[in-house]
């Protein structure tokens, strides 16, 4: 491998693919924080058994996909595959489970050693929201319709369909199970070597295989829908009543499951067809159990998370860089004066820069080059006057002002701008 290269599936995050992640993070944290979400940073690393507990032993992730590795104590560490596991252990480990309910966004670096491609890579990055607490339809609903306004704010949500399915409670979900046992048993020998091994530990697993074998026999496994109890039927009425009363559409899809214990109920995911099989750009459900898993007391939750990578690829265009304003001294003497007025600019919230070297023209070709809406031009004359000469790059008109107006009229300019 070459050292100057990036690890396979890493990525550097500069210019216009940092902006479409940065404005997916900050979007992401303006609308959770709406619904009064605040931020958690949990570390990237974990003791493996909060993943290998959370996740199964016998699922992908855990057998094939984490980075795990033993530090120099003898201690088992993994690099965080997903984000809601840690919350919950954060939540335990902080004593926070008699302050409920809890509502957490986060955002940061996954890791997970799969084969790279296009909207995937073994260090990615996701936006995610957990709420801890509520065990009521409308909490979901509202979970639900918030990471469609977060989609919504991107102005990606006609890109996407929201799909929802129920899992039932765990007297529902038993009897499926028993009943997916049966089936999948039955056809054992046409399983793929993955699923044979999951019928043993957690046959719902096969029922998120991507395996042509498997796929024909789960088109006729059995379906939820025919186990669910009075309870589970209530549960997911209300739900969708809920979703109606936000004003979120939804197209119902008995195939979406979630195959670990601790999930039920409620589950979905909002897809779209521009980014081929990566088409799930962010989704979540139900996970009553998970907490009680992490050593606390059953706790009812609901969250989702998205991928931030794939979220910046359905952007139509990057957000817009700031156009800066350059500062221009002539001459050594001057050059005081425009650190002043640099400092003045960016006091006042403006973007400002200064090139160190080089004559008039050389600094306003650098100007020209950089983007820079306006040049305050600092000489001699305007020395001796205590003012600049404010020029529009864009129309090359240029005016004599004091430094402490220039705040004021670059903010008018951008208006009378964006008004054309």
């Amino acid at each position: 491998m070459n050292a100057a290269q990036p690890v396979r599936g890493t990525h550097d995050l500069i210019g216009e693919q940092q902006r479409r992640h940065a404005h997916v993070t900050e979007t992401a944290r303006r609308v959770t924080g709406l619904y009064g979400f605040d931020e958690w940073a949990t570390p990237v690393f974990e003791n493996t058994s909060v993943f290998a507990r959370s996740l199964g032993d016998t699922s992908d992730v855990v057998s094939k996909e984490m980075y795990t590795f033993t530090d120099r104590g003898g201690e088992s560490l993994t690099l965080r595959p997903e984000g809601t596991a840690a919350i919950c252990r954060a939540l335990v480990t902080n004593g926070l489970t008699q302050s409920l309910p809890q509502k957490v966004f986060y955002a940061g670096p996954m890791f997970r050693y799969e084969r790279p491609q296009k909207g995937r890579y073994r260090q990615f990055h996701q936006i995610g929201a957990e709420l801890i607490g509520p065990s009521e339809p409308l909490a979901d609903a509202e979970v639900i319709a918030m990471g469609r306004d977060v989609l919504g704010a991107l102005g990606i949500a006609d890109e996407v369909v929201l799909e929802l399915n129920t899992l039932g409670d765990t007297e529902s979900r038993t009897a499926w199970r028993t009943a997916l046992v049966e089936y999948f048993s039955a056809h054992r020998e046409k399983l793929s070597e993955d699923s044979q091994v999951r019928l043993e530990h957690n046959p719902l697993r096969i029922l998120d295989s991507k395996a042509q074998a498997d796929r024909l026999l789960i088109e006729d496994a059995p379906l939820l829908d025919q186990f669910l109890n009075d309870a589970s039927r209530r549960f997911w009425d209300d739900l969708r009543n809920g979703l109606n009363a936000f004003g979120v559409s939804y197209t119902v899809n008995p195939r979406i499951v979630r195959g670990l214990d601790y999930y039920s109920h409620t589950t979905f995911e909002f897809v779209t067809t521009r980014l081929g099989s990566q088409g799930t750009v962010l989704a979540g459900g139900r996970y009553d159990g998970l907490v009680e898993e992490m050593g606390g007391p059953a706790t009812p939750a609901i969250g989702w998370a998205g991928g931030i990578e794939r979220l910046g690829m359905l952007l139509e265009a990057p957000p817009e860089v700031v156009a800066p304003v350059a500062v221009i001294p002539q001459g050594n003497e001057a050059e005081h004066r425009a650190v002043q007025v640099l400092t003045l600019l960016r006091s006042a919230g403006v973007r400002a820069e200064m090139a160190w070297r080089g004559n008039l023209k050389k600094r306003m070709e650098r100007a020209n080059k950089a983007g820079a809406s306006h040049a305050v031009i600092i000489g001699e004359t305007e020395l001796a006057k205590g003012t600049v000469q404010l020029r529009n790059l864009s129309d090359g008109l240029q005016q004599e002002v004091r430094p402490d107006d220039l705040a004021s009229l670059l903010s008018h300019s951008k208006k009378a701008e964006q008004n054309t």
